[in-house]
C-alpha cells in the first residue's frame, strides 16, 4: 500500500478522473436508484453539438462526473457547470465562439443526485456534497485503489 494513502485509505482525489468517473457512473447504473429522463435517448448536451452523445450511458457518466466536480470544489451551480461542459461551437466559415452546455441535462442530474442523497443545495446557491455523498465517493475511490 502506497504511503501516501496510510490506515486510513483513499479518498476520490488519489484516483485518476477517467478511472472514478467510469468506476462511479457503472455503480449509478448498477444500483438502479437514478431515473433516467424520456429524452435522454436524443437530447444534445449542448447547443454547439449536432447529435446526441453515442454511448448510451452517457448520462450516468455526467453524473459521475459532476459529483466528481462537486467532491472537489463545492458550490458550483448549474451556471458554472454550464461553462465547464461548453465548448466551441464551430460556425463554418465564420469564426468560432464559445457556447454553453445545456443547463436542463445538468439541472436533471443535480436533482437526482439530490434525490440519492449524494449532495444537497447550499444556503448561498450551488451544491455541496452530504455526509453520506462523501462517504460513498470515497468508498468507490477505495475500490478503485484497492483493485489496481
Amino acid at each position: 500500500m502506497d504511503n501516501k494513502i496510510g490506515k486510513r485509505g483513499g479518498t476520490l482525489k488519489d484516483v485518476s478522473a477517467p478511472d472514478f468517473i467510469a468506476s462511479y457512473a457503472n455503480f449509478l447504473k448498477r444500483t438502479g436508484n437514478v431515473e433516467l429522463p424520456s429524452w435522454v435517448d436524443y437530447v444534445k448536451t449542448s447547443t454547439r453539438n449536432e447529435l446526441a452523445p453515442y454511448d448510451p450511458d452517457w448520462f450516468y457518466v455526467r453524473m459521475a462526473a459532476l459529483a466528481r466536480q462537486i467532491y472537489i470544489r463545492p458550490g458550483r451551480g448549474v451556471g458554472a457547470f454550464r461553462r465547464v461542459y461548453g465548448g466551441r461551437k464551430r460556425r463554418g466559415s465564420k469564426p468560432s465562439h464559445f457556447a454553453l452546455a445545456s443547463s436542463s441535462v445538468i439541472r436533471h442530474a443535480l436533482r437526482q443526485l439530490e434525490k440519492l442523497e449524494i449532495i444537497e443545495k447550499t444556503e448561498q446557491g450551488g451544491r455541496r456534497l452530504t455526509r453520506k455523498g462523501r462517504q460513498e465517493l470515497d468508498l468507490q475511490a477505495q475500490r478503485i485503489l484497492s483493485s489496481q
